[in-house]
């Protein structure tokens, strides 16, 4: 199978989903084209996974097209943005079609779910490596950014976290037990928090999706916006399953592993009382916007270099 065959047969059927109207020209020609509505700002993201280094060996294909969709898309969430379209990059080692059609699947699935509609792309031969760059629409001057927290506010975390960094002890489980299928569903299927994000627009003044862990991503809008924060640990929300996985050191996974892309936001004080409950049910309070330079968990310093660092991929390793 060559080339065009390829992408005519398991990625054209992805360029005609139910997507965004603002996509005038998907795959087939030299570029594509997209219409930016008027009072509307374009906002975009690309995110390159590759095999070995972001998910592992031998992943089976429809979960890594769910989760290379849902990477990226969190990066919209993040800002505050509605999904638009997504163009994907494939190296592949070789032409095999029943991981091309797991993948195609996979990645299809999370397409529909996430409003995205594929674009365009390419695929060449080599490792096996994926780059999908998101498009989203964000009214004029709404996106949420990573500046922007202010002494006082609320730091403010959806869902819970830590179950995908725990999953990780799992990935080779033969008969995975009930809790261990719970967090492995939270490593292999994502859910990327975009409704969430546009209902932060005009309520959060930063927010980042928790890529890296909690404590990593909070202390890029700590640097972003000149401000420190300090955390509860005994607020930070954990599963059941975690719970019962992990016993104690279930919220140190929770503070430290990265693939769970809920949002991490800060909200005035005053903002949070009066905003809707159904938007509150989904976030928990965790902390606190500081003057005090830095990050602080329980009132310690969490030192600088160490854990809030986050994932550094040419940082040299022991």
């Amino acid at each position: 199978m060559g080339e065009f065959e390829l992408i005519r047969q398991y990625f054209m059927p992805l360029a005609r989903l139910h997507g965004s109207r603002s996509v005038l020209l998907g795959p087939g020609d030299d570029c594509a084209i997209q219409s930016i509505p008027p009072g509307s700002d374009l906002v975009f993201s690309i995110d390159t996974l590759v095999e070995g280094v972001h998910f592992p060996i031998g992943y089976r294909p429809d979960f890594l097209g769910w989760r290379a969709l849902a990477v990226a898309a969190s990066d919209l969430a993040a800002m505050g943005a509605e999904p638009a379209c997504f163009t994907l990059a494939l190296t592949l080692p070789e032409v095999d079609e029943p991981w091309l059609r797991g993948f195609a699947g996979g990645l299809g699935r999370a397409a529909e779910s996430f409003g995205l509609v594929l674009a365009g792309g390419d695929t060449t031969r080599g490792p096996l490596a994926l780059s999908l760059q998101v498009h989203g629409l964000v009214e004029q001057g709404l996106a949420i950014r990573r500046a922007g927290a202010s002494v006082g506010d609320l730091v403010v975390v959806s869902g819970t976290l830590g179950d995908a960094g725990a999953a990780l002890d799992y990935l080779d489980a033969l008969s995975p037990s009930e809790d261990e299928q719970c967090v492995l569903e939270q490593y292999h299927h994502p859910q990327p928090r975009l409704k969430l994000g546009i209902a932060l627009r005009g309520l959060a003044t930063a927010a980042i999706d928790v890529s890296d862990g909690l404590l990593a991503d909070l202390n890029h809008i700590l640097e972003s916006s000149g401000v420190g924060a300090n955390i509860v640990r005994a607020q930070v929300p954990v599963s059941l399953a975690l719970a019962r996985l992990k016993g104690d050191a279930a919220v140190d996974y929770a503070l430290n592993s990265g693939d769970d892309y809920e949002l991490c936001a800060t909200i005035p004080e005053a903002t949070w009382a009066t905003a809707p409950e159904a938007l509150k049910q989904h976030f928990t309070v965790v902390g606190a916007i500081e003057p005090a330079p830095g990050l602080r968990l329980d009132g310690i310093d969490v030192a600088s270099g160490s854990e809030a660092t986050g994932f550094d991929h040419f940082r040299r390793r022991a």
